[in-house]
């Protein structure tokens, strides 16, 4: 787990561990960073750890202001290597979890998300932008879309593969879909040769026959929201939230919604509950009920007659 380029027999082990184990690239280069930065901690390598320094390594996070989400991130991997790759679990039952809190996801107005539509100008900003608000697409399933994967015929689009190893299937729009036919006619095509043409990225990157990254789409996202002049300070991935937060509010299942996103488990969907706020001010405060008892009370009282 040194800082050189050579490969020190405990990290290849742990990275061919991992590979076993199918985690995705993302995932591997947080564990192994996160065990580099135990070592560097340690000042040794992290298979010579005791509990007790595993203990003061999760006190030093907290005590230099590592937020809880990396904290936590932090340690799952090292965690990972104590209990895969090294086998002690006597170090793996050292680590322990922060109960992250519980936010609002940032969710924009109606109004709010066409004006970062509209102000997004370039053809291809548009129709990512578009993608990821009408079909509730996370920033990496836009980006790895091919053209295969957009099926004109059942106005559906397959998203494969996503997070979780899943596939499965969103609306496919009219208005999205006149955006990408646009888009397709003008989009860079210099890398095409030799792929087949239902594999073709739809966003492809600038220099390799690689897709768009997600930090490129980002930017995108951002330079719409200033123009937008958007008071909110939010990611591209309140677009995604918006969708849910909207369909909700339309008064759509939220199983419906629920699968469209891919959740596993409805409690994620149910979130969206908490901000959707057309739904919340429709609800009658039991308030009301108590008033209307008294204006009845009232009205009875004015109008019996007067005892003889």
């Amino acid at each position: 787990m040194s800082e050189t380029n050579t490969v020190s027999p405990l990290r290849q082990r742990m990275i061919e561990d991992m590979a076993a184990r199918k985690l995705n690239p993302h995932t591997q280069r947080s564990h192994v960073y996160s065990c580099k930065r135990f070592a560097a901690w340690l000042k040794r390598s992290p298979d010579t750890a005791t509990p007790d320094e595993v203990r003061q390594f999760q006190l030093y996070l907290i005590e230099s202001g590592t937020s809880i989400c990396n904290r936590n991130r932090i340690m799952t991997g090292v965690r990972f290597l104590f209990r895969v790759t090294l086998r002690r679990h006597d170090l793996a039952a050292e680590v322990w979890h922060i109960k992250e809190p519980q936010k609002l996801p940032p969710v924009l107005s109606p109004e709010e998300v066409k004006r970062v539509l509209t102000m997004a100008t370039r053809l291809k900003a548009r129709a990512m932008l578009t993608l990821a608000y009408g079909c509730g697409l996370r920033a990496g399933e836009v980006v790895r879309l091919r053209a295969g994967d957009i099926d004109s015929e059942q106005m559906i689009i397959r998203v494969v593969q996503s997070k979780g190893r899943k596939d499965r299937h969103v609306m496919l729009p009219a208005e999205v879909l006149d955006l990408l036919r646009q888009w397709w006619k003008a989009r860079p095509s210099e890398h095409d040769a030799g792929v087949a043409p239902e594999q073709r990225w739809l966003f492809p990157g600038r220099s390799d026959p690689q897709p768009l990254t997600t930090r490129q789409f980002g930017r995108l996202f951002k330079e719409a929201a200033r123009a937008a002049a958007l008071r909110k300070t939010i990611s591209l991935h309140a677009l995604r939230h918006s969708f849910a937060t909207h369909l909700l509010e339309d008064g759509k299942d939220i199983r419906l919604i629920q699968a469209l996103l891919g959740h596993d488990k409805l409690e994620t969907t149910a979130r969206y509950t908490r901000v959707a706020t057309g739904i919340i001010a429709k609800i009658e405060s039991p308030l009301a009920r108590l008033s209307a008892r008294r204006h009845r009370r009232a009205k009875r009282e004015t109008e019996e007659p007067p005892a003889q």
